[in-house]
C-alpha cells in the first residue's frame, strides 16, 4: 500500500444486511458473455487447432475439446467476434467459401498474418454447437457500407439475392439470423486503422444504421463508445441515441502491480457505467426520445497489463489470485449496475488475456476463470440492494491504459468488503470480495426468510496473493466448496483476507 493510502476502520463490526424486497432490477444473463478475436493464439491454437499434429485433442470440426468444455461450463449467452482492433482491417469475404481458396492476409492490428481458415461460417457453427448467440462487429476502418450490407445479407437473408445465395452455395441453406451487430470498434483510438473524430463517426454510423435496418429491421445495433468518461461519449450519445440504436458500447481494462491499486481499480468502471447511463438519459431527453432507453454494452473488460503482456506478443497474461479478486469485483459491479448494463463481454476467451490457457498438449484454468464461473452459474435472477458496513480504502487505484487518477477524488472511500447479491426463486446468493490484504473479516449477515440450515460456500483463496495456476500446477488456486450453519435470520461468517467468497442460501 502506498504511503498516502489508508484503511479506515469503522466503529462498528462489519455487517451485510439483505432485504429481498429491495430489488434493483433483473440481472441480464448476457452480462456473462465472451469475446473472441483473431489475436495471438485466441483462435488458432486456442479455440481450434487445424494442425496435422492436433490428433485426439480436437473433434471433427477442429475444436479443442478441452477448451470447448471449459467454455461451455461458463454458459456465455453471447460471444463477440472477430474483433477488437482486428476487425478494422478485416474483410469477411476472405473467410468464407472453400478453405483451399481463402487468401492469407497481412493483419494490421497486431502485425501478424491471418490465414482465414476460421471465418463466419465456422464461427456461427461453433456458436450453435456451444449454445451461444453470435455478435458480429463490422469493419468501419477499411470496410465499406456495401461490405457491411453484404455481410448482413449473407448471414440473415433468405431472399434470392447474391450474398444470400452465396451462403447457400457454401452449404448453409437457412439464414443464421445474427441478431447483434457492432458499428465498429474503438474507432476513436489513434491505434485504430481508420480512426475518426466523434462527428465523423456519428455521421457515418447514422448512415450505416439506417441502411442496415432497411435490409434487416430485426437486428440490434451496438454503437462504438469510448470508456464512458470522454468527450467522445458525450458527442456520440447526443448524436446517435435518437436514431434508435439499441446499445452503447464502452471498454475499460484495469491493472496494477500494487495490490490495493489492482483490486480497487474496477471502481472506476462502476463510475463509468453511472456516468454513461446519465449521458444516455440526457441524450434521450434532449432528443425527445422519452419512450425508449439505450442500454450499455460493456463489450470489452478485464484485467490487462499491456507491459506485462503486450498485445503484439499475443497478450498471454498469467493471472494471479489478486487479479481474480479484481475480476470478481468487476462482476459485482455488473450485478449492482444491472439496471444499466445489459451485455458485458470479458476479453478474451482463450490464451489472450483469458481465463483459459493452452499449449499443444494440455490446458489449464487461470485464477480468473473461477469468479466468472461462479457468477455465471449462481448470480442470475434479480439484483438486490445491500447495506454493507465495512472498512474503507482511501488511496490511489490502478489502471493499465488510461490515466484515471481522478477516481481517488471522486471515490475517496472504496469498500474493503465489496459485495453484490441476487434473488432467485430457489435461493439468494451473496458475492463478497474481502480486499483487506492482511485481515480476515468476521461479518454479521442479516437475511430474513426460511432457508436451509446449511449454506453453500465457495471460496477462492491462497495465502500468497501472487499465486498462479500453470500447466505444472493447474490447481494451485481453485475453488474450495463447503457448508456453514445458518439460523435465526442472522449469523456470522469470516471472510478470509484477500479472498473471494460466494454464499448460496437455499430456500427451505
Amino acid at each position: 500500500m502506498t504511503d498516502s493510502a489508508q484503511i479506515i476502520t469503522p466503529s462498528h463490526s462489519p455487517f451485510i444486511r439483505v432485504d429481498e424486497e429491495r430489488v434493483i432490477s433483473d440481472v441480464d444473463s448476457r452480462i456473462y458473455s465472451g469475446f473472441l478475436e483473431h489475436m495471438g493464439r485466441c483462435i488458432y491454437g486456442g479455440l481450434v487447432d487445424f494442425s496435422e499434429t492436433a490428433g485426439i485433442l480436437v473433434n471433427e470440426r477442429g475444436y479443442r475439446k478441452d477448451v470447448f468444455e471449459a467454455l461451455k461450463n461458463l454458459n456465455m449467452p453471447i460471444v463477440r467476434y472477430p474483433g477488437g482492433n482486428f476487425v478494422s482491417s478485416y474483410h469477411w469475404l476472405d473467410g468464407v467459401g472453400p478453405v483451399s481458396g481463402r487468401p492469407r492476409r497481412p493483419e494490421l492490428a497486431w502485425l501478424g498474418e491471418e490465414s482465414n481458415l476460421f471465418g463466419t461460417d465456422e464461427f456461427i457453427q461453433w456458436c450453435r454447437d456451444i449454445s451461444t448467440e453470435p455478435y458480429l462487429c463490422l469493419n468501419m476502418g477499411t470496410g465499406t457500407l456495401d461490405e457491411a450490407l453484404a455481410w448482413v445479407e449473407y448471414c440473415n437473408s433468405d431472399s434470392d439475392t447474391y450474398y444470400a445465395n452465396l451462403r447457400k452455395q457454401n452449404g448453409h441453406e437457412r439464414p443464421y439470423k445474427v441478431k447483434y451487430w457492432g458499428l465498429g470498434n474503438e474507432v476513436w483510438g489513434p491505434w485504430q486503422v481508420g480512426q475518426m473524430s466523434s462527428n465523423e463517426y456519428s455521421t457515418k454510423a447514422f448512415q450505416w444504421a439506417k441502411a442496415l435496418r432497411l435490409l434487416d429491421p430485426d437486428i440490434e445495433l451496438i454503437v462504438c463508445g469510448c470508456n464512458g468518461l470522454e468527450r467522445w461519449d458525450y458527442d456520440v450519445t447526443q448524436a446517435l441515441v435518437a436514431q434508435a440504436v439499441d446499445y452503447y458500447s464502452i471498454h475499460l481494462y484495469t491493472s496494477d502491480h500494487d495490490y490495493y491499486k489492482n483490486v480497487t481499480a474496477p471502481c472506476a468502471a462502476e463510475r463509468a457505467i453511472q456516468i454513461t447511463a446519465r449521458l444516455l438519459d440526457l441524450a434521450s431527453i434532449s432528443n425527445n426520445q422519452h419512450g425508449r432507453r439505450t442500454k450499455i454494452c460493456f463489450d470489452e473488460w478485464n484485467v490487462w497489463d499491456p507491459e506485462r503482456a503486450p498485445g503484439f506478443k499475443g497478450a498471454e497474461e498469467r493471472y494471479t489470485l489478486q487479479d481474480a479478486l479484481s475480476v470478481a469485483s468487476w462482476c459485482n459491479i455488473f450485478v449492482r449496475q444491472s439496471a444499466h448494463v445489459k451485455i458485458a463481454n470479458i476479453a478474451q476467451c482463450v490464451n489472450v488475456i483469458a481465463p483459459i490457457m493452452t499449449n499443444q498438449t494440455a490446458m489449464f484454468l487461470q485464477t480468473t476463470y473461477w469468479p466468472f464461473y461462479l457468477f455465471s452459474k449462481y448470480m442470475r435472477g434479480q439484483a438486490l440492494h445491500l447495506h454493507v458496513g465495512t472498512p474503507l480504502y482511501n488511496g490511489e487505484t490502478g489502471f493499465s491504459m488510461v490515466d484515471m487518477t481522478w477516481i481517488g477524488k471522486v471515490e475517496p472511500a472504496i469498500p474493503i468488503l465489496d459485495a453484490s447479491a441476487v434473488l432467485n426463486k430457489d435461493y439468494i446468493a451473496i458475492s463478497v470480495v474481502n480486499k483487506d490484504l492482511n485481515n480476515d473479516l468476521t461479518t454479521r449477515i442479516n437475511l430474513e426468510g426460511k432457508f436451509r440450515e446449511k449454506v453453500k460456500t465457495f471460496t477462492l483463496y491462497n495465502d500468497d496473493i501472487n499465486a498462479k495456476n500453470s500447466f505444472e500446477t493447474p490447481s494451485n488456486v481453485t475453488l474450495e466448496e463447503g457448508l456453514t450453519s445458518w439460523a435465526n435470520n442472522s449469523t456470522e461468517y469470516t471472510f478470509l483476507k484477500h479472498s473471494f467468497t460466494l454464499l448460496v442460501f437455499i430456500r427451505a
